[in-house]
């Protein structure tokens, strides 16, 4: 392997686009710093195993899915935390500076955390890290058809709740 990355450096430059998937998948970034980081963990630990013919970052991201898998596993026994920006009365949640540009990126923000699990792990894959449809679906374990469709009806919800287009335009086999 001349010329690459040695592995620890490879999974540091490869940081930012781990993170971006953990936070689409969880909506959270402290759960998704600590999915990377677990990744990471997970990832160092089983370098010796890591095929050089296998993409390195599907590898990484089927790593962050199956952590996110197993913490809504542990979750349905534990029941739901409460998070702190939904209580208004918390000091300094009203302080945010109110920046157009920052409210739209939240409210897009906001309607990918509304989408399916499954449709937003599609759509992030697809859209936002460029994978192919059959690496996508490789990734996900999942046949390409099934990958095509969530990602269209990721899509569509999405141009919903960003007022793109109207729910009344759907027929009621597109909806959810």
């Amino acid at each position: 392997m001349t010329g690459a990355l040695p592995f620890a450096d490879r999974l540091v430059a490869f940081l930012p686009n781990m993170r971006r998937f953990a936070l689409s998948l969880s909506g959270s970034a402290d759960t998704a710093d600590d999915l990377v980081q677990a990744a990471c963990e997970r990832a160092l630990a089983n370098q010796d195993s890591f095929d050089l013919s296998t993409r390195f970052d599907a590898w990484t991201f089927r790593i962050i899915r199956n952590l996110w898998i197993d913490q809504i596993r542990r979750r349905r026994t534990a029941g739901q935390p409460e998070d702190i920006v939904d209580h208004e009365e918390a000091p300094g949640l009203t302080e945010l500076p109110d920046v157009f540009p920052r409210m739209e990126l939240r409210e897009v923000s906001a309607a990918i955390g509304e989408l399916s699990q499954e449709q937003r792990e599609v759509l992030m894959l697809v859209c936002v890290e460029d994978f192919s449809y059959r690496e996508t679906a490789e990734i996900l374990s999942l046949p390409i058809g099934t990958v095509m469709s969530r990602l269209a009806r990721a899509r569509r919800n999405l141009a919903v709740a960003c007022g793109i287009i109207d729910d009344a335009d759907r027929s009621p086999g597109q909806k959810g």
